[in-house]
This record gives structure tokens, sequence and C-alpha cells, in this order.
């Protein structure tokens, strides 16, 4: 008899502890979520644009004006495996930079929106869920120039990620992880909701060439647990009283 009350107890306990849990979503829910594959530009409500440091070189005479970029015909062949019938014809996004003389140059590759009046600003991704990786294909031209991944935090403070060097020829499909220290989420209502993708940045090595020097970019992504952060009556944090009836004076 003793026994089995034990046993009744021990299954009541389980319960207990079980039934909470099932409420809750899985926590190793992970999707993979496309930020772009630039095979239809207009698709998107924003698009990409790039800024270099002041040495990059100049001469509107000859018609010479870098940074150029443009959305190119191609794909990673590793790729190919997986375009099905109806696909539209893949593209990357491709630029070509030049600069005055070696040393510390760099340029970036970033979002621009509307703001709404008629002005392009930067405009940040928002990451949808807790980000595990970030990873996209880049074209290399064999030369020593590095590239950095920008993130920012759900603080304000912007990261630099370093997706290692370009000294390969050819697509290299390149995966960045996100540390765990990194807040992806602000415990404050004003907080930023959520980290967000910036842009990339890439880096000469001060006596690498820099004559002439071009890069391709496919399948921008991140690999995410889009339920980590939802929890039971997480909606409730987004109410605005201004706009609630029947409320108590």
């Amino acid at each position: 008899m003793k026994h089995y009350g034990l046993v009744c107890v021990s299954l009541i306990l389980a319960l207990c502890i079980c039934l909470p849990l099932s409420a809750q979503p899985n926590v190793r829910s992970v999707e993979t979520i496309l930020i772009d594959n630039f095979d239809v530009p207009e698709n998107l409500d924003w698009s990409w644009t790039i800024r270099a440091s002041k040495l990059v070189y100049v001469n509107e005479e000859k018609n010479e004006v870098y940074p150029k970029m443009a959305h190119i015909p191609g794909m990673p062949n590793s790729l190919q495996l997986y375009r099905v019938e109806g696909d539209p014809d893949p593209q990357v996004l491709g630029v070509q930079i030049k600069f005055q003389r070696k040393g510390n140059n760099w340029f970036e590759i970033y979002p621009q929106k509307d703001d709404g009046s008629g002005e392009m600003k930067p405009y940040e991704v928002p990451f949808k869920g807790n980000v595990n990786q970030i990873d996209f294909w880049v074209w290399g031209a064999n030369y020593l120039y590095y590239i950095d991944v920008l993130v920012r935090d759900a603080n304000g403070r912007v990261h630099v990620l370093p997706a290692g060097n370009l000294l390969f020829n050819g697509w290299k499909n390149v995966v960045v992880n996100i540390p765990g220290w990194i807040p992806q989420v602000s415990r404050l209502r004003s907080g930023p909701k959520q980290m967000t993708f910036v842009g990339f940045r890439v880096r000469t090595d001060p006596k690498e060439f820099v004559d002439d020097f071009m890069i391709y970019f496919d399948q921008v992504r991140y690999s995410s647990n889009t339920l980590l952060n939802i929890f039971d009556g997480f909606k409730l944090k987004d109410t605005d009283f201004n706009n609630v009836s029947g409320g108590a004076n």
C-alpha cells in the first residue's frame, strides 16, 4: 500500500512538472529566414547601397567613378540543385571598386529605404527570433581583403562580426555564429524589439593591391529560433492604453 501511494505521488509530481512545459513553445524550433537572394530586387521595400572610405578612386572625365554596384545574372553552382521550375532568373549583387593607393581602405554594403519624404536613408533589417547564425555566399577575387558582418543589438550597440578573408577564387559559403553574449531582445518595453542586420564591411589589407577589385554576394540568410521569445501573453507588451476603452478612472 505504501509502495502504491509512492507511485501515485510520483506520477502527480511528474504531471505538475510536465504540464507547464507543454504550454511553452519548443525552444529548439529553428528556421532559416532569407534576407535577400537578389533575384527580384523590386520585390523588396528596401534596396542595397554602398559607401567607401575617402581614398576611393574617382575620375569623372574618364567615367571612372567608384564604387560601382549592380545586379548581375548568375549564382553559385552549388545552389543550382535547389532551383525549381518557375523560379526567376538567378541574379547576384556585384560590386567593383578601386582606391587611389594602398592603406586602410574600406567599403560598406548596406540596406537603404525611403523615409517617406522621397529621401533614401540607411535601413536595418530586423531579425526574427533569437538568431544563431548568419550565412551568405560570397565571390572572392583572391585579394587579401577582410569581410565583416555588422549587427545592432537590442540595446542599440553595433557589433562587428569577423567573417574571414577573401583570399580565394570563386564562390564560398560563409557562416558567422552570433555570440551568445549579444543581447537580442530588450528587457525594456521602450527598447528595440529585436536585433537588426546593419550590413557588410570589406576592409583592404594595407599591403594588398587596390587597383581593381570585384566582389559578389548571393543568398544572405540566417538561422533563428523564432519561438524562443514567445511566451504566454507576449502580445500584451504592445498594448496602447490610449486606445483601450473601458479603462478605470
